[in-house]
């Protein structure tokens, strides 16, 4: 974890992470409070989501930083998300994402070759 997120996670988590898998091919990691409120709004939806309850409840994993920050990921949720050698965590407002750095950088110049999706049509920047 960068050192300038290992402080608040500390503070607002003690530390305790849960990772889980992501449709985009990445995981997520949420520090445990913002996991709970995460976990209740998916554990809510009706039936017809019930394999993408699996995905997002049956996938995650508790785990804990280590004094230096680091997080183990488990082997089956690194083969998940391609990780391998280079990675990439990305910020996205309560969780993180976590790419494998090919594969998140291929994504990224596809998106950006693509059309702006309608929902920004209209966004100020």
């Amino acid at each position: 974890m960068p050192t300038r997120h290992r402080d608040a996670l500390t503070a607002q988590a003690g530390g305790q992470l849960t990772l889980t898998k992501h449709p985009d091919g990445c995981l997520m990691v949420f520090p445990r409070p913002e996991w709970e409120k995460f976990r209740e709004r998916i554990a809510q939806l009706p039936m017809s989501a019930q394999w993408w309850k699996r995905i997002f409840l049956g996938n995650a994993m508790d785990v804990e930083m280590d004094g230096t920050g680091r997080v183990l990921v488990s082997p089956e949720l690194r083969e998940a998300a391609g990780l391998s050698k280079d990675a990439i965590l990305l910020g996205m407002g309560n969780h993180f994402e976590l790419w494998d750095k090919a594969t998140y950088e291929a994504k990224e110049a596809a998106a950006m070759q693509a059309e702006m999706p309608d929902v920004f049509k209209d966004f100020s920047f």
